[in-house]
């Protein structure tokens, strides 16, 4: 029951909203590779490992947000070792940074091979989301809160990829009006 009378106006905090923990948007997706999945090599179309990176990274973004949230962009994406018929895969996303309206999402996507045991890191990507409202315009996301070192390293750094696609987007506007 409130303590407020019925005429008084609620009371508004000023307090900022606390932001939300990396940990919270965590995601591990588990895949198996079967033949569909694969070239006459044997190994995983690359295709394959973009949208399984582009779901984990999706999910992630959402769980963060609470908003509906659409690609932006999929940078540095690194294939580092090939994932062959059998394989188990995991791919690992986590918001690593959060600006007004979209967020960066880190992927690691590793193989296991269930005979040998032997685990590898196969692919890695950053990914910008974008949260959108009901008319499909981009929306306010919570900011982000890091705790760990290992978070607090990741957001610096992803901070840093930002201003990059912040400065290359503005070059690129600019080669455009020179057209």
């Amino acid at each position: 029951m409130s303590n407020e009378s019925p005429n008084e106006a609620p009371t508004v905090s000023r307090e900022p909203i606390p932001g939300k923990r990396p940990s919270q948007s965590a995601v591990t997706m588990t895949e198996l590779v079967l033949p569909p999945d694969a070239n006459t090599l044997g190994t995983v179309f690359g295709g394959r490992v973009m949208s399984w990176i582009d779901i984990a990274a999706a999910i992630a973004a959402g769980k963060h947000a609470r908003k509906v949230v659409v690609t932006a962009s999929l940078d540095a994406l690194h294939f580092l070792a090939p994932l062959r018929v059998g394989d188990v895969v995991q791919i690992c996303a986590m918001v690593n940074f959060a600006s007004r309206t979209s967020m960066e999402v880190g992927v690691r996507v590793e193989s296991e091979n269930l005979v040998t045991g032997e685990r590898k890191h196969t692919a890695s990507a950053y990914t910008t989301f974008v949260a959108i409202d009901g008319a499909g315009r981009p929306s306010p996301v919570p900011k982000l809160s890091p705790e760990t070192p290992d978070e607090k390293r990741r957001y610096r750094e992803a901070e840093k990829r930002r201003q990059a696609r912040v400065a290359l987007a503005a070059d690129l506007k600019k080669m455009e009006e020179k057209d």
